[in-house]
């Protein structure tokens, strides 16, 4: 892998679909911009759809034959990501690549629509939902991905099955780490499936380091601090940046499936995506299956491998 990945390195995209969850600012957007200068066809899922259409604005600005649109989505309702999939399904028969990066990080204690915590219900479980449900699309084009946003945050991450959705003791930094350590046990066992069941479609996880985005340093649910801002944008990298390891890991050939793309800085703060071993450490495959059995679960959605998947 080289040493100074930036992006230039990229390959060329143009003819694949790609949906970005989250992808009207920040990591998302930047994501977005490159793709999209590539070539590829974007589709931005954004839950405000007229900052979604302003973000359509600024890439076409830049790339005036760049194919990008806006699709409604709400990660926090599984009604808004059931109608999301089935719209995508009736109008796309390929998905070259979904990117799960729309996030959440320490709101006030809240719940989604469907009564889960709001970050793990935002942040791992519309995700999970969302993967599941495009499923048949992704297993049906070849070659495809499913890239994962993870955080630093996963390294003290502890899944709590006992109180899955902090109804008692709700701290909100710790509950951020439970989300994101989640994202990274389903991308690795989004793989061990795939794997099992002989698809060629792969699943990368990714992470961008310390980024200077709207979640650094304002988070979710609170107001800007100025004093946090500033300090923010002096210990962080910018997005353009933080996006470089999602991208990475959406369009490197060399990627096999499985791996945990991050910078290559001290403590994977900042710097180019390179490959970070401590997946390898992170995992555990009881948590990781008894988490996946909780997902389908409190989600509603059974994920099928079945042949006449890969055969539609």
């Amino acid at each position: 892998m080289s040493e100074k990945w930036n992006g230039e390195e990229m390959v060329d995209v143009t003819g694949k679909t790609i949906v970005i969850t989250g992808a009207n600012n920040g990591i998302g957007f930047e994501t977005a911009f490159m793709l999209a200068s590539k070539g590829a066809e974007i589709i931005l899922a954004v839950r405000n759809a007229s900052k979604g259409e302003k973000a359509v604005e600024r890439i076409t600005s830049v790339y005036p034959k760049a194919d990008v649109r806006v699709m409604q989505l709400d990660l926090s309702d599984l009604s808004s990501i059931r109608h999301f999939a089935d719209s995508y399904l009736e109008n796309y028969d390929s998905l070259s690549v979904l990117i799960n990066n729309a996030g959440v990080m320490i709101p006030p204690y809240s719940k989604t629509k469907d009564g889960f915590e709001l970050q793990l219900g935002s942040n791992h479980l519309g995700h999970f939902a969302l993967t599941g449900l495009l499923l048949p699309c992704i297993l049906s084009t070849p070659k495809s991905r499913v890239v994962t946003l993870s955080s630093l945050a996963a390294i003290n991450g502890f899944i709590d099955f006992d109180n899955l959705n902090g109804e008692t003791n709700y701290k909100p930094m710790k509950y951020y780490g439970q989300s994101k350590l989640a994202n990274l046990l389903f991308a690795r066992e989004l793989q061990n499936k795939f794997n099992q069941h002989q698809a060629d479609s792969i699943s990368v996880a990714c992470h961008p380091g310390l980024a200077h985005t709207n979640l650094m340093s304002r988070g979710s649910g609170r107001p800007v601090n100025k004093f946090v801002h500033f300090l923010s944008k002096t210990i962080t990298q910018p997005a353009s940046m933080g996006a470089l390891p999602t991208l990475y890991a959406a369009t490197e050939p060399a990627l096999t499936g499985g791996e945990y793309i991050g910078p290559d800085g001290k403590k994977g703060r900042k710097g180019f995506p390179k490959k970070d071993d401590i997946i390898n450490t992170l995992y555990n495959e009881e948590t990781s299956k008894k988490l996946w059995d909780i997902s389908e679960t409190m989600t509603g959605v059974k994920y099928s491998f079945t042949a006449d998947i890969f055969n539609k």
